[in-house]
């Protein structure tokens, strides 16, 4: 599987095409840190007023900071507004 992964992620850099599409992982916007943007997720593992836990094809990305709220959520994108302290992936 892996192999795969790598000729997607060439045949991207060749063709100049966004690596988030072809490789299917996650592309994360943030606006300061009072905003963030996740496209290509797999949903909502977690939802408190302090953490967020979003399910992606690259693990969990985890978002901790203050009066956290899920402005919008579609099937392809998630944006979540609030005081945010920090993101980070885990497995």
């Amino acid at each position: 599987m892996k192999k795969n992964q790598e000729i997607k992620k060439s045949l991207a850099e060749i063709l100049e095409l966004p690596k988030d599409i072809v490789l299917d992982i996650p592309k994360i916007t943030m606006v300061g840190n009072l905003q963030i943007y996740i496209e290509n997720h797999k949903g909502i593992i977690e939802y408190t007023n302090n953490r967020i836990r979003i399910s992606t094809k690259s693990g969990v990305l985890r978002i901790l900071g203050k009066n956290l709220l899920l402005k919008n959520i579609v099937l392809e994108e998630i944006v979540i507004v609030g005081e945010i302290v920090q993101v980070e992936f885990t497995d």
